[in-house]
């Protein structure tokens, strides 16, 4: 590798990056000119000069290296004139909508039309070097505007003024540098200011005017190559101290491929400086965790859509961003800057609509890809939810089929009251009006009670107390027909007559007894009906057993009235606690024994108990 002349270098590189870049925004804000935006004009005019500037300089360079003498200067001109006036342009951008910001755009202008009166002059004239005064007048003049510029626009964001005030005070240095007439063997950092003082000037303006709509289309693409290039000139500058050779070259390719690998990361480092640092945008990434997290605990299609609306308008800087169904039509007057439809897998589908954005914000790339993904997860989490709810209501559904069902077993329970129990029971009345008159009102007033309380309907749950209430009167009945036969013994603790039980889970175990046991017996026998708790908390259980000494256990056919009782117990256990509940029939030592388990269940108030009764 041979010697080189570093400012030679960084000015060739610097007006070859500096045309691209100038070009490459001339091509987007000239496809954006469509609309009739003011604020149009002026980037396209700061791409326009750039590029005549460094095309300008370029040219310059490059006939001067060639010997030729006379047009250079006139380029050289045009490109000084070119860069006086894209200054002019800075101000104009910044001090347009200030109060009192036209005096200030008016000198602007009129000091960048007297230099380049004064720089053509001078060409006229015949002197090939540019005019001392026109620089001396543009370093002044935009070096003192920038003092009454930040008092006037104080009230900009701090991102905004130090880039325009750097931007004007560089080009300051810039044309002092320039109106000096040096050669190229300055020093690299004076080349640097001297000469591409347009890029700063550039992108003051974009900042001022297309913050966000050019930023991810022009500025990360723009930063990302003069990152590059100024790790390229970097690189060859360290390489061209190494002598000429083999390991020259091999150190040259190395650098090459080092550029290549960096290239990713230069790219993330730009675009996240670019969104965070200039634009302030929030990290999408962690927008759409946040999101998909916020969404998961809304149990409703409106909370869904309404919380992806907040998150939105949070995300874009929007004044608002509600959503609507899919295809409304704006309200009159109503500012929307884009629906973004939600696409569910069924309808009724809808859109969020997205207002006005402060600031003058537009949307990128990133922002709509964001919108779209958005509009996903909620999408996917108003399926969700409307699956849900519709497995929640066939749920109900079911229940509300079961509970009928239940229901009417037990309406058939208590209506199965045996015609034969009756019968006997009335002709046991009869008989007892003829032979103990009292005895048979008794007994009439408790076949009363009995059907009262078989008949009244408390819903499906009542205390135990009252279940042996029932039972007890059943037996009192019972026992004037089959009088020394029929033995009764009730051993239910006081404390326990309070659990929650299903109605008429145990009298149809005591009518059984009677029926089967006792009445089948020529000696008949005793009844015995006992409840206990059973296991330890939170496990505990409810044992309710009823014995009877009478007849022994019979087989039955499957489906007899006999098992008619039995079976709709069974049916009701298992509907109210499904596998933790059982029945069982069984004798041992000529004991016939049913017995029930259930869970422990919450204690009910009674409300119709004796002693409630006698306080009434």
């Amino acid at each position: 590798m041979g010697p080189y002349n570093p400012a030679e270098l960084l000015n060739l590189v610097g007006f070859i990056t500096g045309a691209a870049l100038c070009a490459m925004l001339l091509g987007l804000v000239h496809r954006g000119r469509a609309s009739a935006d003011r604020s149009d004009r002026l980037p396209f005019l700061t791409a326009l000069l750039g590029l005549v500037w460094n095309l300008g300089e370029l040219g310059d360079y490059v006939l001067s290296r060639t010997g030729s003498t006379g047009p250079e200067s006139w380029l050289s001109g045009l490109s000084f004139s070119a860069l006086a006036t894209l200054a002019a342009v800075v101000v104009h951008s910044v001090a347009r909508d200030v109060r009192g910001g036209r005096y200030l755009i008016a000198v602007a202008y009129g000091c960048s039309a007297a230099a380049t009166v004064l720089q053509l002059r001078t060409l006229a004239s015949g002197d090939q070097q540019p005019s001392a005064l026109a620089f001396t007048i543009l370093t002044v003049a935009f070096g003192a505007l920038v003092v009454p510029l930040g008092v006037l626009t104080r009230s900009q964001t701090n991102g905004k003024r130090a880039l325009w005030m750097l931007a004007l005070a560089l080009f300051a240095v810039s044309a002092n540098h320039l109106g000096h007439f040096h050669d190229d063997a300055g020093g690299w950092m004076a080349e640097l200011v001297g000469h591409h003082a347009v890029l700063p000037l550039a992108f003051a303006i974009l900042y001022q005017e297309y913050r966000f709509a050019l930023a991810d289309l022009f500025l990360k693409q723009a930063l990302t190559l003069l990152a590059v290039v100024a790790i390229a000139m970097s690189l060859y500058a360290a390489v061209s101290a190494v002598p000429p050779g083999p390991f020259a070259v091999a150190l040259l390719l190395a650098c090459w491929v080092l550029t290549a690998v960096l290239y990713p990361a230069l790219r993330r480092a730009v675009t996240s400086f670019v969104d965070s640092t200039l634009l302030g945008r929030r990290d999408f990434v962690e927008l759409r965790a946040a999101l998909a997290a916020t969404l998961q605990r809304s149990d409703t299609v409106e909370g869904v859509l309404d919380r992806a609306s907040e998150a939105i308008t949070t995300a874009m800087n929007a004044e608002r961003v509600w959503w609507v169904a899919d295809g409304a039509a704006p309200a009159p007057g109503e500012h929307v800057t884009t629906d973004v439809p939600v696409p569910t897998t069924e309808p009724p589908r809808f859109a969020l609509r997205v207002g006005a954005l402060v600031g003058g914000r537009r949307l990128l790339s990133d922002d709509r890809a964001f919108l779209d993904q958005a509009a996903l997860l909620a999408a996917r989490r108003v399926d969700a939810v409307r699956l849900s709810l519709e497995r929640f209501d066939q749920r109900l559904r079911e229940e509300e089929i079961e509970r009928l069902a239940a229901e009417a077993e037990l309406r058939a329970l208590r209506a199965q009251i045996n015609p034969h129990f009756l019968f006997n029971a009335l002709t046991t009345i009869g008989y007892l009006i003829e032979s103990a008159p009292p005895r048979a009102l008794k007994t009439l007033l408790r076949l009363t009670s009995l059907l009262r309380s078989v008949l009244k309907s408390d819903g499906e749950m009542t205390t135990l107390g009252r279940e042996i209430e029932l039972v007890e009167h059943y037996l009192d009945i019972e026992r004037e027909r089959f009088e020394e036969r029929l033995q009764v013994q009730v051993d239910v603790p006081e404390q326990l007559r309070t659990l929650a039980v299903p109605c008429l889970i145990v009298q149809p175990l005591v009518e059984n007894a009677v029926k089967h046991g006792i009445a089948r017996s020529i000696r008949g026998g005793e009844v015995v009906v006992r409840a206990r708790l059973e296991g330890s908390a939170p496990g505990q259980l409810l044992r309710l057993t009823v014995e009877n000494t009478g007849a022994p256990l019979a087989d039955e056919p499957e489906g007899r009235p006999a098992r008619v009782g039995l079976n709709n117990v069974e049916r009701r256990l298992a509907g109210h606690y499904g596998p933790r509940a059982s029945l069982s029939l069984g004798a041992v030592a000529g004991v016939t024994r049913a017995e029930v388990r259930v869970p422990l269940s919450t204690p009910l108030i009674q409300t119709d108990t004796p002693a409630a009764r006698a306080a009434g």
